[in-house]
């Protein structure tokens, strides 16, 4: 990791906690308008944009190898889909991602992370590959929550990308190393991560349905979204702490 990542800031000195491995992801993303993104994000949280353009993504894929540190994975608990609705914030100079939801197939996962303070949501999902495309389907089963599915398929239609690099549009959109949430009190806490550098491919999809931004009020653009593929990306994370 220490090789290859994009962090411009150390690690924490603590331990880490949490360890996942993402499988197939498909960043889409969409620009917006930063005074319409302005009104979705919490006040506490300053919002980060790319050449004045703030985007917000929609994220499928599937997750392996989950566990707590110096636990092994756990079976029925380690693998599962997940996607994600998000944009991008930022503080103290550490560019991070703000969610709007996170969906989840897996009802222990979701309660867990629930009470760690993070917007998941239950989910009916799969995913699988046919033809060289992945088949996805999500529809939020969450009681209480507002509806919201997606159904695709996606592929990479390129190997990884060698020019992604400091200052691009590819770079900013992923690699990013902390999350944001805001706590009860309403003061913005960080969570960190690490990985190696994202290894991107140019990828296409074809969308079937996607209100996954419904929720929020957000009508998506009808230009195609800026996509890229990654099959595989391993990463830690840190215990939550106050900014």
């Amino acid at each position: 990791m220490r090789e290859t990542r994009g962090r411009t800031w150390p690690t924490p000195t603590m331990p880490w906690v949490m360890e996942q491995v993402w499988n197939d992801l498909l960043f889409m993303h969409w620009p917006v308008a930063p005074e319409v993104m302005r009104k979705l994000v919490p006040e506490a949280l300053p919002l980060d944009t790319y050449d004045g353009q703030a985007w917000i993504g929609v994220v499928p894929f599937w997750m392996s190898g989950v566990r707590a540190r110096l636990v092994p994975p756990l079976p029925g608990l380690s693998r599962f889909p997940e996607l994600n609705v998000r944009t991008y914030v930022t503080i103290d100079d550490k560019p991070g991602v703000y969610f709007f939801s996170l969906d989840a197939s897996n009802r222990p996962a979701v309660a867990a992370a629930r009470w760690y303070g993070l917007s998941y949501f239950q989910a009916r999902m799969s995913v699988a590959w046919k033809d060289g495309w992945v088949e996805y389907s999500s529809q939020r089963t969450h009681r209480g929550a507002p509806r919201a599915s997606l159904r695709m398929r996606y592929r990479p239609i390129g190997p990884v990308m060698d020019n992604v690099s400091p200052g691009t549009l590819d770079w900013w959109l992923t690699e990013r190393y902390c999350l944001y949430v805001v706590g009860r009190d309403g003061q913005p806490r960080q969570l960190e991560i690490d990985h190696p550098r994202w290894p991107l491919q140019p990828a296409e999809a074809e969308i079937d349905a996607n209100s996954m931004t419904v929720p929020l009020g957000l009508a998506l653009s009808d230009a195609e979204p800026l996509l890229h593929f990654s099959r595989r990306q391993q990463m830690v994370a840190w215990p939550k702490v106050r900014v």
